[in-house]
């Protein structure tokens, strides 16, 4: 049997704010923006990734809006992988992204938290294996 995550929900305030923080801070690419009745059909994906992607969902109800930003409790929502984490550690701050430690070496590879444009944390990590 193979199983894999296809995508994960993240809920946005705004779609077009959320577009722009992932394609040019993050530099993911827009897989797609599709339209629906009273609302869009937004994938974005870690460019040349092969993991999972983000369904952007606009926040509809108190309880979702609510969950902007905190989608986890406070705790590390998402981990995004790289094969340098140089290049986009400076690419990410270059274009304003919050990072909230200095860059560390761990056993598993060099890692630093970081904020999204809504205060949802993550880690940028390039694995030892990278």
């Amino acid at each position: 049997m193979n199983q894999s995550l296809a995508q994960i929900t993240y809920i946005v305030r705004d779609y077009d704010e959320a577009i722009e923080f992932f394609i040019n801070a993050l530099q993911f690419d827009l897989i797609e923006d599709t339209p629906q009745e009273g609302k869009r059909w937004v994938v974005v994906k870690p460019r040349g990734g092969a993991g999972a992607s983000l369904l952007l969902a606009k926040a509809s109800t108190a309880e979702q809006t609510a969950a902007i930003g905190n989608q986890t409790g406070g705790r590390i929502f998402l981990f995004l992988h790289t094969d340098d984490f140089q290049r986009d550690h400076e690419h990410m701050k270059a274009h304003g992204v919050q990072f909230l430690e200095e860059p560390r070496h761990e056993d598993y590879g060099i890692v630093a938290v970081f904020k999204d444009l809504y205060g949802n944390k993550w880690d940028l990590l390039e694995p030892n294996h990278a």
